[in-house]
């Protein structure tokens, strides 16, 4: 019988070490898509990794067992921003993500990804706009997030969410505006904006194996990196 994601997160706390990397099987592209743009490898590799550590650690937060994926994206969304926070501090900025873009504050673009100019012209157009907006209409689009779920992924309330998803189309409208080489790009990308979300999930779902770490690899050391953690508690 299948177990649910909330049964395999107090099997893997109980030592289950199959149980974790099913539950990482199921989640790693997701996560690893949601922040591949944001940060760099290395850096991403930690991100997830204490996300999951994280969640497992702190599994008794979780209240509903349909929200799983929430739990977990919440977990990895306050890990991302405390690390964005504590670099810019670093370097004596604030970084406010209602305000500050990811074009700002982090590595190159993914824009070489893309072959088609109105898939560019998007990607780029995300990176400029504030990373909490970004992220929620990735959370929508990518991830097909409800508005309830993206609500508990930031903290924020449902209606919040609805209204910041609505800033952040047109936010991204004026982004590409600026961004256009032509006014026939501009309006071909517009005229189906919500299908070239669509397709910028898809590439960046088939580099995400690729041009990071081995998947495989990481689920080993994860699993010893909680291997330890289990054996000091008991």
């Amino acid at each position: 019988m299948s177990l649910d994601d909330a049964e395999l997160l107090v099997a893997w706390r109980a030592g289950d070490k199959r149980a974790g990397e099913r539950l990482f099987e199921r989640y790693y592209e997701s996560l690893e898509r949601s922040f591949i743009g944001k940060l760099p490898g290395h850096e991403l590799e930690d991100l997830i990794q204490e996300t999951f550590i994280a969640c497992v650690l702190g599994c008794d937060n979780l209240r509903d067992n349909n929200r799983f994926r929430p739990y977990l994206f919440g977990i990895a969304y306050r890990k991302f921003a405390d690390h964005l926070r504590r670099k810019s501090r670093d370097r004596g900025q604030v970084v406010d993500l209602d305000q500050t873009s990811i074009a700002e504050c982090a590595p190159g673009p993914l824009s070489e990804l893309a072959g088609r100019q109105e898939l560019v012209l998007l990607l780029k157009a995300l990176r400029t706009i504030p990373i909490n907006f970004q992220l929620i209409v990735e959370l929508h689009y990518w991830e097909r997030m409800t508005t309830a779920d993206i609500a508990l992924v930031v903290g924020r309330p449902v209606g919040t969410v609805r209204r910041h998803l609505g800033r952040a189309r047109e936010l991204l409208q004026d982004a590409m505006a600026r961004l256009a080489d032509s006014p026939q790009l501009l309006v071909n990308t517009l005229t189906r904006l919500d299908d070239w979300v669509e397709q910028c999930r898809d590439e960046v779902c088939e580099m995400t194996a690729a041009q990071l770490f081995s998947p495989s690899s990481f689920r080993d050391s994860h699993a010893e990196s909680h291997s330890e953690s289990h054996s000091e508690t008991h």
